[in-house]
């Protein structure tokens, strides 16, 4: 048996020039815009572009000129593929992306040339959404049927994997080392902050509310249950309503409280993005000191954590 794993995630614009292309990917997919007929999906996708390309060109401007999410991805590829080494198992890593280079086809393409005939799809979403996993699984289906008829291949799925022991075991060492910053720790409110979906997904099924509060309490009970805490969402696009509360609002409403000391933990993020980049650390900083909380600050994303990287070499083992 010859293993793989393809690592997915939603991809960035890597320069300027890309932000405009990379929104009308990201607006084109049936997921995110709920438009059937495809004509007209694509041309608000278009339209949606159009408008938004400048604002975000501000944003990226303001993190260095582009996402870092392709890098980091690569990276966490490697750290695993010699994490898996290290532990007597060989097994090469693949990377895709659903909205930007190297796309999804690209990575099933790699696939094709390769001596792979095991194949584990590990989305980097450890909270399932229909608008994450569930979009990238759609489209992986249509690649595969496609592009490997004619390979032999055994396809293990990964459907979300939001109480992962050694996960949570990340996100809490992170959030540990962090509250060392604070002169009390213990008087630290812990805000996670989740990217959002619209809230009629939740109705119709969609586990990613569930799971979020899982991973969180989960999180919570590893350590110890000291600092207040709650759940807030961030990243809402368009004018349906999504999952509240909006971390913004969170923030304004702890510096009325008079609390003084924030710790943010971007609970359904692994590595960094513009969302953590521009929105955690430039835009809510900013709400944070208007709101006069005077210690604000951030757990940063896994990344390539060793403890990350141990939690996805035992997801990859277990689907072996």
């Amino acid at each position: 048996m010859k293993p793989g794993v393809l690592l997915f995630n939603l991809g960035g614009p890597e320069r300027l020039s890309d932000v405009k292309p990379f929104l009308y990917r990201l607006f084109s997919d049936p997921e995110i815009v709920r438009v059937k007929w495809t004509p007209l999906r694509k041309a608000l996708a278009y339209t949606i572009a159009t408008v938004r390309h400048k604002t975000s060109k501000g944003y990226y401007r303001q993190i260095g000129g582009g996402s870092p999410l392709r890098r980091l991805t690569e990276e966490q590829a490697r750290a695993l593929a010699a994490k898996l080494k290290s532990r007597g198992r060989d097994v090469q890593t693949f990377v895709g992306m659903c909205t930007w280079h190297p796309f999804l086809d690209e990575a099933v393409e790699d696939i094709q040339r390769s001596d792979v005939d095991h194949l584990v799809i590990l989305p980097l979403f450890p909270q399932y959404s229909v608008t994450t996993t569930g979009s990238g699984f759609a489209v992986l289906r249509r690649l595969l049927d496609r592009g490997l008829a004619s390979k032999k291949l055994h396809i293990q799925w990964i459907r979300s994997w939001p109480d992962q022991p050694t996960y949570v075991e990340s996100f809490a060492n992170a959030i540990s080392r962090e509250l060392r910053n604070f002169a009390d720790p213990s008087k630290v409110h812990i805000l996670f902050s989740a990217h959002s979906i619209p809230e009629r997904y939740v109705r119709e099924g969609d586990p990613y509310l569930e799971q979020t509060k899982k991973t969180v309490e989960l999180v919570m009970d590893r350590i110890e249950r000291r600092n207040p805490y709650q759940l807030s969402f961030q990243s809402k696009i368009g004018p349906v309503k999504w999952l509240e509360p909006f971390t913004s609002d969170v923030i304004t409403a702890l510096g009325k409280q008079g609390v003084r000391d924030v710790l943010v933990v971007p609970i359904s993020f692994v590595s960094e993005h513009i969302e953590t980049l521009y929105e955690l650390d430039i835009l809510f900083q900013k709400i944070a000191r208007e709101a006069r909380i005077q210690n604000f600050r951030r757990v940063p994303a896994l990344n390539s954590d060793p403890t990350f990287i141990q939690a996805l070499a035992e997801i990859v083992e277990s689907a072996l």
